[in-house]
Order: structure tokens, then sequence, then C-alpha cells
């Protein structure tokens, strides 16, 4: 259970703190909440871009995958309250949220669908689901497409071996994703826990928001990301999810190759061919 949560941690930046190569000497410096990652994200934010003023320039944009998607809407909020408040000189351009883990008990729900169907009626919701049998089913589904040809790759090797000895300031006692366990298990408490309400404040402030799922993933499912984006209480979800999509083609070819809609500062992309990470092909 631990480990494939942990592997979508470290597949990812240094964030939080135990992913990557970055690594705590006291676990109990690991982050137990969301909100604390994007408080420790925040202050490196501060460091980085107000001593260099070509960074202030450029827009940033926050671009996440599975549940990294839960750390970008934390870290945006963050991230707004401290430039209101003048301590970080940032102009925050937008956020991707590409098959995003924004709400469990949706992607839930439908994992029960594909347990079920054919087999026995689906008799649980989500929202009477406890913890542990949903993370059991996201495990199992997480296994599932690990297990696949091409899923698992040599990642790991390449990290921890050539990359590692190229950027020659890693310890030699530090591994690349050595503590993701450690990381999961620190988080397990927010595991479940949904962000549409930080969704909803971004959208509220003007922030760009960027929803795109695979129509093949079943990780974060494109029925589930559809079911929490209806929970929005934006005052532009009703005029959005009445708006009809628009096709996307490649080039000069009529092939389809997903849907689009937007109103104001709420984007949609479905990618059609496309599963958990999606964002690998854009």
């Amino acid at each position: 259970m631990g480990q494939k949560l942990g592997d979508m941690l470290k597949s990812g930046q240094d964030n939080p703190v135990g992913t990557g190569y970055s690594f705590v000497e006291d676990t109990e410096l690991l982050v137990k909440t969301d909100e604390e990652a994007a408080n420790d994200l925040t202050t490196l934010l501060i460091k980085v871009f107000n001593r260099n003023m070509t960074l202030q320039k450029s827009p940033l944009y926050i671009v996440a995958e599975s549940y990294g998607g839960k750390f970008a809407v934390t870290l945006g909020l963050s991230a707004l309250k401290a430039i209101e408040a003048g301590k970080l000189k940032l102009k925050l351009g937008g956020i991707a949220l590409g098959d995003t883990w924004i709400s469990p008990e949706d992607f839930v729900d439908f994992y029960n669908f594909l347990l079920d169907s054919g087999m026995d009626p689906v008799s649980l919701t989500a929202s009477e689901l406890s913890q542990q049998i949903a993370i059991k089913r996201y495990s199992r589904y997480l296994n599932s497409f690990r297990s696949t040809p091409g899923g698992e790759g040599d990642l790991d090797s390449l990290m921890n071996g050539e990359i590692k000895k190229k950027l020659k300031i890693i310890p030699r006692d530090v591994s690349w994703g050595g503590q993701a366990d450690l990381v999961f298990t620190a988080l397990e408490g927010d595991f479940m826990k949904p962000r549409i309400n930080e969704v909803d404040e971004l959208l509220a402030k003007g922030v760009n928001v960027t929803v795109y799922n695979g129509q093949l993933d079943v990780i974060c499912s494109t029925k589930g990301t559809e079911a929490w984006v209806e929970k929005l209480k934006w005052d532009g979800i009703k005029t959005f999810l009445d708006m009809k999509r628009t096709p996307i083609y490649c080039g000069d070819e009529k092939i389809t190759k997903g849907y689009t809609k937007s109103y104001k500062n709420l984007h949609f992309y479905w990618i059609l061919g496309a599963g958990h990470f999606v964002s690998q092909l854009l």
C-alpha cells in the first residue's frame, strides 16, 4: 500500500520532503498534510523567486499529475496567500490538473463499478467505504496498472545510477525515492481527503485552472473527474456544465483525438487513447 503511493510521489519533483532525492534525518519532520507540504514549497518559492527578478517577470504554472493534484491546489492557495501578504514576489499563471486524485470518493465509486459489475450489484457507495477499503481498492488497480508491459520501466536504476553520478551532490547513503514509503505513512491521514473546495477557491480568485484526463485512466478515471467537477460551487459552473464539448484534431487529420470546453478560467480536456500518465504524451 505504501509503496504504491510512494511510487506516485517519487515520480515527480522533490515535494513533499522525503520524495525524489530530498530526505529528512528526523522522520518527525515529514509532513502529515497536503497543507504542510504546500507551506514547505511556498517557503522554497519565496527563497528562489524573491531574489531573482528574471523569474519574477515570468508567470509560474503549477502542473500536477495523480496525487500531485492535491499538492498543486494547496500550493496554489498557499502561494496566493503569500503573494497577497507581500511575502512572495511571484505571478501565478495557472494550475493544470492531469488525472489528479482531487476527490478520492468519486474515483472509489468507479472502482466499485469495475470490481462489481458482472458479479454482484454495486452495494456500497464511496461515502460508506472505510478509508482502508478505499485504499486497498485503489492500490489494487494501481498494482494492476504497474504490472502491465511497460508499466514499471527502469527509472529507479537510472535515477540512482547515472543521474545521481552526474549531479555530484547527492549523499552516498541517499537513494532517489528511498523515503517514499515513509512519506506515504506520514500522509496517510490526508490520503482520502478531497480538495474540491480548494479548486473552488482558486477559481473564485480568478486563477486559470485546467483539468485534463486520459479516457483510459482506471486510477483517476474521467468519470470520477467529471463527478468532482460537477460538485464545484464556483459561480460559472452551471454555464460550464451546460456547454457542449469541442472535438480536438491533430494537424490536418480529421480523426478526433480528444474534446475540450472552457468557460472563463476553467478549462477541461478529454484525451482519447491515453491513460493515467497522459501528461507524458502531451
